[in-house]
């Protein structure tokens, strides 16, 4: 429907690890899973499937513009965005 109409669909998988998701989870989100309080809880009680397609960013140690720059270049290169 999206294609018929003139649009498409990017994937854009933030694959930072697990730890680092922990570390800036300002909720305790991951703490309250680890510890039973949050049932299915994806990446600790609840199986994480990795994409295999789309464009992968590890967003660790990185700063937003960084980040951003990189899903831009990878559009550019995909044909989806031009300079």
């Amino acid at each position: 429907m999206v294609e018929r109409a003139g649009g498409g669909f990017v994937l854009i998988h933030v694959a930072t690890p697990l730890e680092e998701c922990e570390r800036r989870d300002r909720k305790g989100l991951y703490a309250k899973a680890r510890a039973g309080e949050i049932p299915e809880f994806t990446g600790i009680s609840s199986p994480y499937e990795e994409p295999t397609e789309g464009i992968a960013i590890d967003t660790t140690s990185r700063d937003i513009a960084d980040c951003l720059q990189e899903i831009l270049d990878a559009l550019v290169t995909e044909g989806w965005l031009s300079r």
